[in-house]
């Protein structure tokens, strides 16, 4: 597979999603690319770096760049502003500067807390983001939103800061544990729901292969998802509209999250979660029928994704989702669908009708 690039369209600020296998190699063209001349931070965690660090260190340092690489413990628990300020503090003690440029090279945690970071030392320094998750290459890795968890939300500090460019090497999936993968593709599930009926389609017909890691079948979701996200995100950079859209299920699945202080499930998991929620209250509202929930549901059961909680605590992910930064005046904002392909946006949900939605996914 030759290197297939598209491009996020943000006028002087667009940039490159290069995606392709064995292409990491392809890293130090890639930045000559961006004009970046000074010393690189690599930001990565306990569970990438010992296997890709080394490798990404030695290909900057033949390309002639100083790298300075900061390793993050692992998992959504050290999303947390503390990261950041170690992560600065590595900077500052290795001499990078406001021509240096962050390297994320990890999963959606590490994009995360890399890019936050990046827009925070020296006021906002470029980066470049490498996933090596299913999750950041089909969704985090693309479109700018950086940021931390507080104990009271998630992602409710951050900032937008659009990378210089991502590149997608599929070939580092090959590493990724079957429960991450998983969890991961819940996310390219989501991106058919609200936009692509055939990609939807797909993920059904093709979970043994896709679950296998098939290069040639994951390629698809990871290929289709890029092009919706940066569709999206050309369109409405800083969710004013149509961005809210890639939040179906999220309302729901950050607040299961925060519930369980980000230890029980992992973010596809309680996004699957979400989603099956979501459906059920779309089908609540008379906007879809029993055939949409239950073949909704199917899906992420096909995939091994959970699509019920054991004593789910209704009033407590009722409460963390009225402090959910989608939040308008008190006022939540939910995705729902109407359609395999399509969803729309309401703020005119009881909490009666949340608590039908719950009970779909109370097991």
């Amino acid at each position: 597979m030759a290197i297939e690039t598209l491009n996020v369209e943000l006028g002087e600020r667009a940039y490159p999603i290069h995606i392709g296998r064995d292409i990491l190699n392809h890293l130090p063209e890639m930045l000559r690319e961006t004009g970046v001349r000074g010393q690189l931070g690599v930001v990565t965690d306990s569970n990438v770096g010992p296997l890709y660090a080394d490798r990404v260190v030695a290909l900057l340092g033949t390309a002639g760049f100083e790298v300075a690489v900061h390793t993050l413990d692992a998992g959504e628990p050290n999303k947390r502003m503390a990261a950041v300020e170690d992560i600065c503090g590595t900077f500052l003690a290795e001499g990078l500067d406001r021509t240096s440029l962050v390297l994320a090279l990890g999963g959606g945690v590490v994009g995360d807390v890399a890019g936050y970071a990046a827009a925070s030392f020296m006021r906002g320094i470029p980066f470049l983001q490498i996933p090596t998750t299913i999750v950041a290459q089909v969704d985090s890795s693309v479109g700018g939103k950086t940021g931390v968890n507080h104990p009271l939300g998630k992602n409710t500090i951050g900032a937008f800061h659009q990378p210089l460019g991502v590149l997608i090497d599929m070939t580092l999936l090959q590493t990724l544990p079957e429960r991450e993968l998983r969890a991961g593709l819940a996310e390219a599930i989501k991106h058919g729901i609200i936009a692509d009926a055939e990609l939807f389609a797909y993920m059904e017909a093709n979970a043994e292969a896709i679950l296998a890691k098939s290069q040639e079948a994951l390629a698809v979701p990871i290929r289709r998802s890029c092009e919706i996200k940066a569709a999206v995100v050309a369109e409405d950079e800083k969710e004013h509209g149509v961005r809210a859209n890639l939040n179906y299920g999220h309302t729901f699945g950050h607040a299961i999250e925060s519930v369980t202080n980000y230890e029980t499930f992992l973010h596809g998991e309680a996004i699957a979660l979400g989603m099956v929620a979501a459906g059920a209250l779309s089908r609540e509202l008379g906007l879809v029928d029993d055939e949409f929930y239950a073949r909704q549901r199917a899906v992420f059961d096909s995939y091994g994704l959970p699509v019920t909680w054991v004593d789910l605590p209704v009033d407590a992910v009722i409460k963390a989702m009225q402090k959910d930064k989608k939040a308008r005046a008190g006022t939540l904002k939910f995705i729902v669908a109407d359609r395999i392909g399509h969803v729309i946006h309401r703020t005119d949900i009881t909490e009666a009708q949340v608590r039908v939605a719950l009970s779909a996914i109370s097991g």
